[in-house]
């Protein structure tokens, strides 16, 4: 007689046995909902900041009772490239984390504990800025010399997301623990990957923090080596970046198919995706300093080939996204080449704003690729075009992706509803956003190749002939930026709105899932340590050389870390 025997177990794949969503608890919503509060609070002054700018360079507006433009500058860049971004993104992946594997009391703690960091530095860097003792904009390149306040807190506000980033880490193990043979959830992988990113990235700007700027501003010090300073800045620079983008491409993998009633095209490809987003997004930084010297050609060359590597996983995602919208419009019934794409849910803000966000990060790729293509590099550095570019990429394809979050994520924490005034303001808002991005970003790239330079507040710089070739575009700008800021009040006013005045009750927390006849995952997507060792031997092979050379190379008389700069 037969007897049934077992199916052997696959031990190259992980058991499918589909993740329970969790139900945020009271004070998970809250700690949250603080982030998000910080994060539009941040909006509108940065906002504000960002259209005084463009009203002085379009020659006919002076800044009112003696503020200095350089002030405006730091609090636009500092507030909205730093502030806005980081604490609406680990209140994003707080919310993620807490609903696809749960917190226990002592991780909840300790999370409230990184947003108290994260808001006292925030607070202490801001009030700094604001009082004129920080006009060192959002790069805060040396021999510009900012308070001790200033580097302090923007050390409190790294060390507090790094105190967010362990808490995932310890969330993410502890689910691991209790699942030996499944597959994390896509989401909680995606926030370990970005977070473990940033962890690695922010040793480069607090190592500058502690060892040169804070001892140098205190007086310990009087001198500092600007390139290492540079360097290790760059070194976090443009992973910075990527820890911008990748929540939006967490949204755009796995929130985005759910809003469109489709499913997950691929979870191998989509963590594959991330894992060369590790790989790629710390050791490039060098290509933002192309034209500095000190810094040897070939290792520059050699950051600038790492550099396009990241092309890789972005079309991944560009076909991954494609793929989602074409399968689930071809199981509704919608047939032709096009068919499908018509009949996506335009009308929803949730789908709309984030989809204008992947269409940007085209023409902002591209910009990409000619600001780290070496020669081509010199024609654009330190014009308004990187101003441009940065508007493309971060403040649409970024920001207008989290706007399409916070449709959803504000009324699901706050147990209000998303209404279709609401969604109608929201469409409203978007194209405004779009509107005024085109206008003012297309501006910034012309005149950008003409020699329109960043950073000043002289339009007539280089003379009158100058002046008159760059009015247009400078009036350009001017007109963008005000039709931004009309969607930064109204974008504030739906907040508000969707907070206390939508009417109460339940909004999906959307996540997809996968295909029904997906392919299982690889166990090797989630090899950490192999993963976390190729990381660490990219850096070190892209970076070892050059800040050893830098630290070598100092002028004559001067200590390693130093680099005298008189009394500047």
């Amino acid at each position: 007689m037969e007897t049934a025997t077992a199916p052997a177990k696959q031990s190259n794949v992980f058991r499918n046995k589909g993740t329970m969503e969790l139900r945020l608890s009271k004070n998970e919503r809250r700690l949250v909902m603080s982030y998000m509060y910080v994060a539009f609070i941040s909006l509108f002054i940065g906002g504000l900041m960002g259209l005084l700018q463009v009203l002085v360079r379009s020659g006919n507006f002076e800044l009112p009772w003696g503020i200095n433009y350089y002030t405006i500058l730091t609090v636009h860049g500092v507030i909205l490239g730093l502030v806005l971004t980081t604490f609406f993104i680990i209140g994003f992946q707080n919310a993620l984390m807490g609903k696809t594997v749960g917190y226990s009391k002592k991780q909840l703690n300790w999370a409230w504990i990184g947003f108290a960091v994260m808001t006292i530095g925030m607070i202490i860097a801001a009030i700094t800025i604001l009082v004129g003792k920080a006009n060192v904009l959002y790069t805060f390149y040396a021999p510009l010399q900012a308070h001790p306040a200033f580097y302090i807190g923007i050390t409190l506000v790294v060390v507090g997301s790094w105190i967010n980033a362990f808490v995932n880490f310890r969330q993410f193990y502890m689910w691991k623990k209790k699942h030996p043979d499944e597959k994390s959830p896509l989401l909680a992988f995606m926030v370990v990957i970005n977070m473990l990113m940033w962890l690695i990235a922010t040793l480069g700007v607090a190592t500058a923090m502690l060892v040169q700027f804070i001892p140098w501003s205190l007086g310990y010090k009087n001198t500092i080596n600007v390139l290492l300073s540079r360097t290790l800045f760059w070194y976090f620079g443009h992973p910075l970046v990527y820890f911008w983008l990748l929540p939006a491409y967490m949204a755009w993998y796995a929130i985005i198919p759910k809003i469109i009633g489709g499913k997950i095209f691929s979870d191998t490809l989509a963590r594959f995706s991330f894992i060369l987003f590790l790989f790629f997004s710390i050791p490039v930084g060098l290509h933002h300093q192309l034209t500095e010297p000190g810094l040897d050609s070939t290792w520059k060359f050699i950051q600038v080939i790492l550099t396009f590597m990241v092309v890789i996983p972005s079309l991944m995602t560009a076909f991954s996204m494609f793929a989602t919208f074409e399968i689930t419009g071809r199981k509704k019934g919608y047939g032709g080449l096009f068919g499908w794409l018509k009949h996506l849910p335009w009308s929803d803000v949730r789908f709309l704003a984030p989809f204008i966000g992947m269409l940007a990060f085209i023409p902002g790729g591209a910009g990409g690729i000619v600001n780290a293509s070496y020669q081509i590099n010199t024609l654009v550095h330190n014009t308004i075009w990187v101003t441009g570019h940065f508007h493309l990429t971060a403040a649409t394809t970024v920001v207008l992706t989290f706007f399409g979050i916070a449709y959803w994520l504000i009324p699901h924490l706050t147990g209000r509803k998303l209404t279709k005034s609401v969604n109608r303001l929201g469409i409203i808002q978007t194209i405004l956003w779009t509107v005024g991005m085109l206008i003012m970003s297309i501006s910034m790239h012309i005149q950008g190749l003409i020699g329109g330079p960043r950073r000043s507040a002289y339009s007539d710089y280089g003379g009158t002939a100058q002046a008159t070739e760059w009015g247009a575009y400078q009036m350009a700008q001017a007109v963008g930026g005000t039709i931004l800021f009309i969607a930064i009040v109204l974008m504030v006013y739906i907040f508000v709105k969707m907070i206390f005045f939508s009417p109460k009750g339940e909004e999906e927390f959307p996540i997809a899932q996968e295909e029904d006849n997906a392919e299982p995952t690889p166990r090797w997507t989630e090899n950490w340590k192999l993963w976390i060792a190729i990381t660490l031997v990219l850096i070190l092979f892209a970076y070892t050389v050059p800040i050893m050379d830098v630290i070598q190379n100092a002028p004559p008389g001067s200590a390693p870390f130093d680099w005298p700069i008189g009394n500047s």
